[in-house]
C-alpha cells in the first residue's frame, strides 16, 4: 500500500524541477541576457531571492496545507476566499493555457528545426496543413503521455528539470566566460 501511494505522488525534487522550468525557465535566461547583457546577473539574483524562492515556499505550505484537495491553485482560493474567486481561478487558469499549450508543438518545431540544420528554415520547407498537421500530432503526443500517469509526469518532468538546469548554468557560466577567454569588450559595461 504505501509504494503505491508513493507512485502516485511527486517527490520533493520533482516539483522544484518543474518549478523551476515554469518560473525560471531556459528562454527567459537567454533572452534577457542578450537584451539586458552582463548587468541582468543581479537582477536574476534579485528575483530568485524575492520571487522564486517564496513562490517555492508558498507553493509548498498550501499543498501541505491542503493536501486532500484535488483542485490545487482553486482548492486553496475555495478554502480562503471562497467557491466563487475559486471558480474565476480556475476558469482564467484554463483560459490563459489554452494559447500557451497552443504554441508549444510549434515551438518544439522550431527547436528540432535549428538542432538538425543549424537554422530556422526546417519548418519553411512544409506547407501550413503539414505543420498543422505535425503540430496536431505533436500536442496528441504529448497528451497520450500526460494521460499515462505520475509516472511519465516524474520522468519527462526530472529529464526537462535536469536538462534546463544544467543549460542555465552553463549559459551563464558561458557568457560571464567567454569575454575574458575572447577578449571581447562587453557592450553593456554599466
Amino acid at each position: 500500500m504505501a509504494g503505491n501511494v508513493q507512485e502516485k505522488q511527486l517527490r520533493w525534487y520533482n516539483i522544484a524541477l518543474m518549478s523551476f522550468i515554469t518560473v525560471w525557465g531556459f528562454g527567459n535566461v537567454v533572452n534577457n541576457y542578450a537584451n539586458q547583457g552582463l548587468v541582468v546577473v543581479f537582477s536574476w539574483v534579485f528575483i530568485f531571492a524575492l520571487y522564486f524562492t517564496p513562490y517555492a515556499l508558498i507553493v509548498g505550505q498550501l499543498g501541505s496545507t491542503f493536501k486532500d484537495g484535488k483542485g490545487g491553485v482553486s482548492t486553496w482560493i475555495k478554502h480562503t476566499m471562497g467557491p466563487g474567486l475559486a471558480y474565476l481561478a480556475a476558469w482564467t487558469y484554463w483560459v490563459v493555457h489554452i494559447p500557451y499549450l497552443a504554441q508549444k508543438p510549434q515551438a518544439i518545431l522550431i527547436a528540432l528545426g535549428w538542432a538538425m540544420k543549424g537554422d530556422g528554415s526546417l519548418i519553411k520547407e512544409y506547407s501550413v496543413v503539414a505543420l498543422q498537421g505535425l503540430t496536431l500530432v505533436l500536442f496528441i503526443f504529448f497528451m497520450w503521455v500526460a494521460s499515462r500517469g505520475m509516472k511519465s509526469l516524474k520522468i519527462v518532468g526530472s529529464v526537462a528539470g535536469i536538462a534546463m538546469f544544467v543549460m542555465s548554468l552553463l549559459y551563464v557560466a558561458m557568457a560571464v566566460t567567454a569575454p575574458a577567454i575572447t577578449e571581447v569588450h562587453i557592450a553593456t559595461t554599466n
